[in-house]
């Protein structure tokens, strides 16, 4: 018995000194395995005679309960330190922000969100789009459009033209967006009710002039049109544009080859503190162009003047985003600098909409 005990004290010691579960069950193995020392004892009871079994018997069944009771425990005890180092390794700080979904993580350029914005607007006016190709014709970008020959805007200095054809014709980038005017009237009988939004080109570049920038010009043409549909056009424009319930405008003779009577409109602001604010104050600034189609124009498209008329405007969409969201240098728009974007770019799904809000 004196063994028996020395025997179940040191299985005790060894499964107390187990450090992980795998060291444990190496102990359970020897000890309480198929070849383990208490399952060699119990091997032994049946060489025993009655009385001896009797006794015997109820001492190693003993040992074998207190061994495998000590298991059981030792077990718990490294289950739970193993947990305990596991949450201590994978802590995860739960008052750390969450990240941003894939959708939150980009942003809408601000030109982007003011051409949006734009065709929103004119859409709602019963306006359509219309697009052209950025490489253009000079029948197209000039004659057509009433510039005489020698303007200064048919000069290298103001264009970028492409090399001579072999019949002496060259291509250009264009310098607005009036030639889809063109080629819609070409293409569609009266009436027409179009906005032309799109990149054009310019040789020139400082803090408010880009070789590359973005116009949209409208079109409206029909029997009956006249400077009254146009001023209502604008002045709605530019209140659902900027945001406000009023804003007073004021419209000056000028002068454009496509246009005439010609128009500048300037809309009314308060400039403080290097703010603009639209629709309140006493100063004006100068934001389009626009007109009456001249009759030239309309015939060299194919519409007889006699019948029709209309009219027609063009703005920088760079400008007025400018204006609109406070950018200070037009540069900026075209710097790439994903910086610059987060601070004024606009959320994927934020589209604009007049009932939601513009640039909500």
């Amino acid at each position: 018995m004196s063994d028996l005990a020395s025997l179940v004290q040191s299985i005790l010691a060894q499964i107390s000194a187990a450090g992980d579960e795998a060291a444990l069950e190496a102990v359970r193995v020897a000890s309480l395995g198929k070849k383990g020392s208490i399952s060699a004892l119990l091997a032994t009871l049946g060489k025993m005679s009655p009385d001896e079994r009797k006794t015997q018997g109820a001492a190693i069944n003993q040992a074998k309960d207190e061994v495998t009771q000590a298991l059981a425990a030792r077990r718990d005890v490294l289950k739970s330190a193993a947990l305990d180092a596991r949450l201590a390794s994978e802590t995860i700080d739960v008052t750390l922000p969450l990240r941003d979904a894939p959708t939150e993580a980009g942003r809408i350029h601000p030109l982007s969100q003011v051409w949006d914005e734009l065709t929103t607007i004119f859409a709602d006016m019963g306006f359509s789009v219309a697009e052209g190709p950025d490489i253009e014709t000079d029948d197209y970008n000039f004659t057509k459009l009433n510039f005489p020959e020698g303007h200064p805007a048919r000069e290298m200095h103001d264009t970028f033209f492409f090399h001579p054809k072999e019949d002496g014709s060259r291509m250009l980038l264009r310098t607005h967006t009036s030639p889809v005017q063109v080629r819609t009237m070409l293409s569609q009988k009266p009436p027409i009710r179009v906005i032309c939004p799109g990149r054009t080109y310019r040789i020139d570049s400082d803090a408010t002039h880009t070789p590359q920038f973005h116009q949209v010009e409208g079109l409206v043409i029909d029997k009956h049109s006249h400077l009254g549909h146009l001023k209502w056009i604008l002045h709605e424009f530019c209140k659902a544009f900027f945001e406000v319930d009023h804003i007073n405008m004021r419209f000056r003779p000028s002068f454009f080859p496509f246009t005439e009577p010609s128009l500048e409109v300037d809309i009314q602001c308060r400039r403080d503190k290097g703010e603009i604010r639209f629709g309140e104050g006493e100063d004006w600034l100068e934001i389009l162009g626009c007109g009456m189609v001249h009759p030239n124009v309309l015939r060299a498209c194919g519409i007889d003047p006699d019948e029709y008329q209309g009219f027609a405007w063009g703005m920088g969409i760079d400008r007025i985003a400018m204006l609109k969201y406070g950018i200070a240098d037009l540069r900026q728009l075209f710097d790439s600098d994903v910086r610059w974007l987060s601070h004024y770019g606009f959320k994927p799904l934020e589209l604009p909409t007049l009932a939601g809000g513009l640039s909500s």
